[in-house]
């Protein structure tokens, strides 16, 4: 693999909280390793005329050389307004990775490391995924997963390892204290609190989810 070209400033650029470990380049795409082990962002080459532009957004070959052998088997879309917030999610007996981008609008994506082995158990990045960047995260199995839409709407679209289980639903409380994310303040999208689903009200918070695993 190719080292990145230091000029086209991939590394570091609109990712928000994301800490910058390592970036390399493999084919069309950069991958940006966070401190977080298998937590990656991923930029890809822009090809643009007067007629527009393209851009590859997965190759197998160039992710297995970045170590991100999956097989992706379902492609979800949804769609957003501002203020939403969907999460902590992730499924219980039937961990999915997850390869997500935004093509309408920007979004804060946040991962939290849930594997209890990891030495990064806990913590979590952020970054901002939108259309005008064409920025991907690649959130393997163990982690929670959520984010807010920071534009009037956003379409966020993104692959699965393993299918939707129902019935499969875990969760975090966004807002939980020992996690600490640090969310935009909703004043800054016009707002007092995020739009949230019935369900993420509810969610359990991290000591409890622990609790409720045997891992204090």
């Amino acid at each position: 693999m190719q080292k990145p070209d230091p000029n086209q400033g991939h590394a570091g650029e609109g990712t928000a909280n994301a800490s910058v470990h390592r970036a390399f380049t493999s084919g069309n795409f950069t991958f940006v390793e966070t401190s977080i082990p298998g937590l990656t962002i991923i930029d890809s080459r822009v090809f643009g005329d007067a007629r527009g532009s393209f851009r590859e957004t997965y190759k197998r070959p160039d992710f297995e050389a970045a170590g991100i052998d999956c097989d992706f088997v379902q492609l979800n879309q949804s769609s957003s307004v501002r203020g939403v917030l969907r999460g902590l999610h992730f499924q219980i007996h039937h961990p999915q990775a997850k390869l997500v981008r935004v093509v309408v609008g920007e979004v804060l994506d946040v991962a939290v490391d849930l594997r209890p082995e990891s030495p990064t158990f806990g913590k979590w990045e952020a970054v901002r995924l939108s259309a005008e960047n064409g920025r991907q995260f690649f959130v393997p199995r163990g982690f929670a997963h959520g984010f807010l839409v920071l534009s009037d709407e956003a379409t966020f679209v993104y692959q699965c390892d393993d299918i939707y289980h129902p019935g499969d639903e875990g969760g975090i409380a966004w807002d939980d204290p020992d996690l600490a994310i640090a969310w935009p303040p909703m004043a800054e999208l016009g707002l007092d609190e995020p739009i949230l689903s019935e369900k993420d009200r509810h969610h359990l918070s991290f000591e409890a989810w622990k609790s409720a695993r045997g891992l204090e």
